[in-house]
């Protein structure tokens, strides 16, 4: 059931390039093969993760995640992985633009956190059980009658001090296109007192053109996606954390949503309309962070 608040995409099979270096169905196989033992072995460790000190989980979670990208043959390049580590006992609202299955994999490759996630996530065959076994919210598109109920438990969350990775933009898109930031979760950051982190997601191939392979657009099944994934030679996801976003320093909601969106427009070189001069001017004023002086793979 769809209403006028649901999210939607214009991005489909027309978005994607299709012209990407591929490899051979040996190594498809054995890259699936190894993908299925990753999701296997995540799977027997979930009971035991919550008996592991935080230091512990956190990376055998890492371990996890970063092994599943290996596996589909993808290699992560990170910018300023500092700013993913906040103070101990912090909470954060870590957001980022939305383009394939693999931002959260990604994400938890360099910083386990709670996803708020939509319902269907909890469906999907594999990751869907370890999406949830990793404590993610989740979100009934469909059912506008239980966003506060959803938002109130966001903010509960970020206030006992965990991370979130949410995706206000509310669907995936192509990476060449994005949408707007909805609002919603970013007064979850502002009711729990917590920093929004914006962190910037682009694809590109080994030899540095950006592609949109990756992309989970349209009607197509995740299944179809990762395969999509798996065929390709070179990929590379890179992940550009921004400085930290006080959320005490916005008028409101909209205002938090409007600076974290042109924050994360400024890391990918995105031209949009501009930004209203006070939304540049808070961004101007968030202290720069110290950045890596390269990418770091993961």
């Amino acid at each position: 059931m769809s209403h006028a608040w649901m999210p939607s995409s214009p991005c489909g099979a027309a978005c994607l390039t299709g012209d990407e270096p591929t490899v051979g169905r040996v190594r498809v196989a054995a890259r699936l093969l190894r993908a299925a033992a990753m999701v296997a072995a995540a799977l027997a460790l979930a009971p035991v993760l919550p008996l592991l000190d935080r230091r512990r989980r956190q990376g055998a979670v890492r371990r996890i995640f970063g092994g599943l990208l290996r596996a589909f043959g993808v290699r992560l390049a990170v910018f300023n992985a500092a700013g993913l580590r906040p103070a101990p006992g912090r909470g954060a609202l870590v957001v980022n633009n939305h383009i394939s299955w693999l931002d959260i994999v990604a994400i938890n490759a360099v910083r386990p956190m709670r996803a708020l996630a939509k319902r269907e996530v909890g469906g999907w065959p594999l990751l869907g059980r370890l999406a949830t076994a990793a404590g993610s919210v989740y979100l009934d598109r469909e059912r506008l009658g239980t966003l506060p109920a959803s938002m109130a438990e966001l903010a509960a969350v970020l206030r006992a001090g965990s991370m979130v990775s949410v995706t206000p933009e509310g669907t995936t898109w192509c990476g060449h296109a994005s949408g707007r930031f909805r609002t919603a979760t970013f007064q979850a950051a502002i009711d729990a007192g917590v920093p929004v982190i914006p962190v910037a997601i682009r694809f590109r191939m080994a030899d540095g053109r950006e592609t949109s392979a990756p992309s989970f657009v349209g009607a197509e099944s995740l299944i179809d996606s990762m395969l999509r994934v798996v065929r390709l030679r070179g990929l590379v996801m890179e992940l550009h954390v921004a400085p930290a976003l006080p959320a005490d320093r916005v008028v409101d909601r909209a205002e938090l949503a409007a600076v974290t969106e042109a924050a994360i427009d400024l890391k990918l070189g995105r031209s949009r309309p501009p930004a209203p001069a006070r939304v540049l001017r808070l961004l101007a004023e968030v202290p720069v962070a110290r950045q890596m002086a390269g990418p770091a793979p993961h």
